[in-house]
Parts: structure tokens; C-alpha cells; sequence
């Protein structure tokens, strides 16, 4: 658990550039080449999550501005990602899981059952999260080791069968998402962008960034249109107009540079994808590898970015209308364009049709977060995290988007 801590302390800044380097060498790259490739990665993630931080950190105050502005009162908190994170390390399953993922990878890619080399070691936590739910469930810490095994290997065959739209919507070749939270919900995104394709008049519909920006010349640039957006979040927070103006240039600097970070990023993916592929190919003909990596990196498309902050609004409307949701949307609301990934890319970027399935993605996030809520507060009891003030069930909105593990720990609950 020591070493665990240790490895995960440094942060995937730290680790990614290690373990990049290492995978360099594996493959047959020089030290300088391979060396030069880690840290280039880790740079790209430390500019990525530079911006992550931008986001959230403007975001959150605004949002909660307006959770405070429309008076709404709901009985369990949303106390963000890392409290659910920081619960789920706190939980006894941990090396357990580790251990069991990390070797459960290595045989997949052994025996072609994955393409998906997951080097996103941090958020191992989201398979963590699995076993301990089932662990709590059932008393039994072997269980909760099975569970977050089934959910691993659900993901990574998720992490490949959506690898294409990555290579091809996102622009990132030899990348994979096997980010629990966002390519859970790819194949309802899916689904859903095929329904709507059936529906006449609506299947007409296109909105596209790079549509506007032609229609509109300077006032459809992405950057123009978060600080639009921007603004009018910090109008609905009610904001004064410094801070208006405040948050709007803070999201069009999201807008403009979180394109320039992932090509960054790439630029240090991308020898190591090749050599990956060469020798991969060399030994085994036929056979390709994807790198894996978190789900922010695609966050810097428009479209995603667009569409996560005109959900905000509709997300704080769904927990005062939707029937049996108990979650007020509070610490995470600056989370949801993360979230949004897999309800733009099935349309390759139609933010009319992501606002579709993001609608249905955030009603269905709030349900499963309020259905979360008594175990997850019992977690917390339990590792002695302290609940906030005012709080009597606590939950979040990311929580609410681990789809898989819930499914799997409803599987379970019909036994237990």
C-alpha cells in the first residue's frame, strides 16, 4: 500500500513520463528517443490539466452561485470526484485491485483479448470505486475484487471498440479512453446518435463549431464562443459585470488553448505509438496496440467543451424537474464537459445532437448518484471521511456517470 501511495503521489505528470520511457525502451527506442517522449507527455499533461484546473476552478464558483441563486434544496450533497476518489483509495480492497487490473491487462494484451495498453494508472480508482461498492454490498473483499476485475475488462474492450472515433473525431491515432466515467456511456451515445438519425426533420438538424465560425466569421471561433458562454454563466450566477467578463475570457482562454496542450501531448504519444506498432508488428504480425489515456484529453475539442457548459443550466433544471433525483448538483457541475465526450463524438460534433444525449446522460447521472448515495455516504463513515457540514447523504455527479460499475453493483445486489 506504501508503494501504491508512493507511485500515485507523484501524479501522472510524474508517472506518465516514467512509464512512457520504460515502454520506449521495451520497444526498441534509444533512451534519448523514448526519454524525450516521457517527458514531453508529461508535459502535455501538465498543460492539459493546467487547463482541466482553469475550467473547474472558474466553473465550480459560478456554478454553485447559481445552486444558490435558484434556492434549490435537494438531501444529498454532490461533494465531487475527489472526495469519491479519496473514499475509494481509503477502502481496504485497494492493492488488491491494483495488483489484479495490472496483471489482468498484461494477459489481455497476451492474448489479443485488448488492444488497450492502460497506462492511466490514477484512475485505476474508477475500478477501485467498483470493488468497493460490491465489497460494502456483500462483506466479501474477494467479490469486490471480482467486480472491479469485470468492470476492467469491460472497459478496455469499451477503450476499443470506440478507439476509431479517437483516431478519427479527435485526432489522436494509437489512442484509447479507457476512462470509466466518459466511454461507459459510448455505446448509449451510440445508440442514441442512430435513433436520431431515424427522425425526420431532426436528423437535418447540424450544429457544428467549425459551421458557426464559417456563418459568423469571428463570432463562431471557439474562443469567442466560450467567452459567450462564459459570461452568460456568470450572468445566470449573478455575477457582477467584472466577474462576468471574468469568467467569459477564462473560458475563451479554455476554448483556444486546450487544442494547442493535446497536440503536445501527441507530439510525445506519437513516436512511442509508432515504435509500439513496429515492433508489435514485428513479433506479431496483424496485431496493434492502443495507448491509454484519461478522458481529458479529448476535452479540448469545441464541440465537447461547448455542449458541457450548455448543460450546466439544463443539468440544475433536470435536479429540480427529473422524479426521484435527490442530488444537488454542486461540487462537479464544472465537470460535466469531461462528461460530455461520448454524447458529441458519436455525431462527430453536432452540438445540437450532444445536447440531446448529454440531457439524457445527466438525467441518468442524477438517478444513479441519488441511488449511490446511502451506500457511498456508508463508505465514507467507514474510512472516517468527514462529511461536510449539513450534509446527511453524500454523492456526485461523478459517481452518477460510473455507469458500469453501477450496473455491475446492481448485478450483485440481486443476490446480496
Amino acid at each position: 500500500m506504501t508503494f501504491i501511495n508512493f507511485i500515485l503521489d507523484m501524479g501522472a505528470s510524474v508517472m506518465l513520463p516514467i512509464i512512457i520511457t520504460i515502454l520506449g525502451l521495451v520497444f526498441k527506442q534509444k533512451f534519448s528517443k523514448a526519454f524525450r517522449s516521457g517527458l514531453t507527455v508529461g508535459i502535455g499533461f501538465v498543460a492539459i490539466f493546467m487547463i482541466v484546473g482553469m475550467l473547474v476552478s472558474n466553473l465550480s464558483p459560478a456554478t454553485q452561485a447559481m445552486v444558490e441563486n435558484l434556492g434549490l434544496q435537494l438531501d444529498v450533497m454532490d461533494v465531487g470526484w475527489p472526495i469519491s476518489a479519496s473514499i475509494s483509495f481509503g477502502t481496504t480492497i485497494v492493492p488488491a485491485v491494483f495488483a489484479a487490473c495490472f496483471v489482468i491487462n498484461i494477459i489481455m494484451l497476451s492474448l489479443n483479448l485488448t488492444k488497450t495498453m492502460n497506462v492511466d494508472i490514477w484512475n485505476y480508482w474508477h475500478f477501485i470505486f467498483t470493488g468497493a461498492l460490491v465489497m460494502y454490498l456483500t462483506n466479501s473483499m474477494a467479490l469486490g475484487v471480482v467486480a472491479a476485475v469485470i468492470c476492467f475488462i469491460i472497459i478496455m474492450k469499451l477503450a476499443d471498440y470506440t478507439a476509431p472515433y479517437v483516431s478519427d473525431f479527435f485526432g489522436m491515432p494509437g489512442v484509447s479512453l479507457p476512462h470509466t466515467e466518459t466511454v461507459s456511456w459510448a455505446p448509449l451515445g451510440i445508440l442514441i446518435d442512430k435513433i436520431l438519425d431515424k427522425i425526420p426533420g431532426i436528423n437535418k438538424i447540424e450544429i457544428y463549431p467549425e459551421g458557426i465560425q464559417k456563418r459568423f466569421g469571428i463570432l463562431g471561433e471557439p474562443m469567442i464562443m466560450g467567452l459567450v458562454l462564459g459570461a452568460s454563466i456568470g450572468a445566470l450566477a449573478g455575477y457582477d459585470a467584472q466577474g462576468i467578463i471574468g469568467l467569459g475570457v477564462n473560458m475563451a482562454a479554455v476554448m483556444f488553448l486546450m487544442p494547442r496542450m493535446v497536440r503536445i501531448l501527441m507530439e510525445g504519444l506519437l513516436p512511442l505509438s509508432e515504435s509500439a506498432r513496429e515492433y508489435i508488428g514485428s513479433k506479431f504480425p496483424g496485431k496493434e496496440v492502443y495507448i491509454g489515456l484519461d478522458a481529458a484529453v479529448a476535452i479540448g475539442h469545441p464541440s465537447v467543451i461547448s455542449t458541457g457548459l450548455l448543460l450546466i443550466p439544463v443539468t440544475l433544471l433536470l435536479a429540480v424537474i427529473l422524479p426521484g433525483n435527490r442530488v444537488l448538483p454542486f461540487t462537479d457541475l464544472g465537470l460535466i464537459p469531461i462528461l460530455m465526450v461520448w454524447a458529441v463524438a458519436p455525431s462527430r460534433g453536432n452540438v445540437f445532437r450532444g445536447l440531446i444525449t448529454g440531457t439524457i446522460f445527466m438525467a441518468l447521472i442524477l438517478l444513479i448518484a441519488t441511488d449511490l448515495a446511502e451506500i457511498t455516504t456508508l463508505m465514507a463513515v467507514d474510512v472516517q471521511f468527514p462529511i461536510p457540514e449539513g450534509a446527511s447523504l453524500i454523492s456526485s455527479l461523478d459517481e452518477g456517470a460510473h455507469l458500469i460499475p453501477y450496473l455491475i453493483y446492481k448485478a450483485f445486489s440481486f443476490f446480496f
